[in-house]
């Protein structure tokens, strides 16, 4: 049995997230912004067009829960505000003159931040961002509950993982 005392994939995602938010972070202090990282889908989401938040999260990869606590956050910073739709059920989300003048300093840094990934791939050697879009697939093909207790079962009746 592998795995026993090296760390968990759950484990090694969040580090690697934590590195690459404190980077990101640090750069965003040294322009002087109080910015929040978590704020970046909701505002890429807005700038390519998504008005609710049912539509930043579909063109996200993070909860409709999450997102709603994150444009709270937001609206609460003066980022966004929020106005009825037209027909009256829902919100729409817009920029305050504030999140423009934020959403115009951020492009460069986005840029930026998109080449340091490219240049971290190429040093590792794996498109990371291509083997997490392929391991979110397949997990939303198949989740990783089913598949353990497909293990767990295989486990507890003998099999072996490639029946």
């Amino acid at each position: 049995m592998s795995g026993k005392n090296e760390p968990g994939l759950g484990e090694l995602l969040r580090h690697v997230s934590e590195l690459v938010e404190l980077g990101a972070e640090e750069h965003y202090r040294q322009m002087g912004l109080d910015y929040r990282a978590r704020y970046t889908p909701v505002l890429r989401a807005l700038r390519a067009g998504a008005q609710t938040v049912t539509e930043i999260t579909a063109r996200s990869h993070l909860t409709q829960g999450a997102i709603s606590q994150t444009v709270g956050h937001m609206e609460a910073d003066g980022v966004i505000f929020r106005q009825r739709g037209e027909d009256g059920r829902k919100s729409v989300i817009r920029l305050t003159p504030a999140g423009k003048t934020l959403l115009g300093k951020l492009d460069a840094h986005w840029a930026a931040t998109f080449e340091a990934i490219e240049q971290l791939e190429e040093e590792i050697g794996h498109p990371l961002r291509r083997v997490l879009e392929d391991a979110a697939r397949a997990l939303q093909r198949q989740g990783f509950s089913q598949r353990l207790s497909h293990i767990k079962q295989n486990l507890a009746t003998g099999a072996s993982h490639d029946e």
